[in-house]
């Protein structure tokens, strides 16, 4: 049996995780508007494995017998001023979500629930991918983003991104 204070957290990601695919979807649609759709697609990729996030922390949930909490999913309130800023607050977002875990992580070391924290590894890894690629997409866009021609080079690049389904196993 899970302590509470982690189930609690536990559940709370699950809504986190779902607000972070509804987040990149606008931001991809965003993109899409503006005709990036390389940058709208690496987006929409995003979204998918945030989804897929949200259902692994059900999954463990469900696995250890604890009951599934769902919350109302906020509408995203980041302003979309223009294609770098939304490649920044992606950057910021992830770093937010890399605290979230750890914080589940640290109430998990706390109790000594080792299932718990071998679970979260996985996610601390990911989150680690995850704010390198954020940053990696920042830097580039300020590299090359002000030119046209490198531009279209950069969303060429991120319209190669292909969607695959974690494989942590539970």
């Amino acid at each position: 049996m899970l302590d509470q204070k982690v189930v609690a957290l536990l559940n709370q990601q699950v809504n986190k995780e779902f607000y972070s695919a509804y987040l990149y979807l606008d931001f991809s649609n965003y993109y899409y508007d503006q005709g990036l759709d390389g940058f709208g697609s690496w987006y929409r990729v995003q979204a998918q494995e945030e989804r897929d996030h949200a259902m692994l922390f059900i999954q463990y949930l469900q696995n250890n017998g604890e009951k599934i909490t769902l919350e109302t999913i906020e509408k995203p309130a980041v302003a979309l001023k223009s294609a770098k800023a939304v490649l920044s607050e992606g950057l910021k977002h992830e770093r937010y979500v890399t605290e979230l875990i750890h914080t589940i992580y640290a109430a998990a070391y706390e109790v000594k629930d080792f299932r718990t924290m071998q679970f979260l590894d996985w996610f601390v890894k990911e989150q680690g991918e995850e704010e390198t690629n954020a940053d990696g997409l920042v830097k580039k866009f300020e590299l090359f983003g002000d030119d046209p021609k490198s531009l279209y080079m950069l969303d060429s690049e991120l319209a190669a991104r292909t969607y695959s389904a974690p494989s942590l196993v539970l």
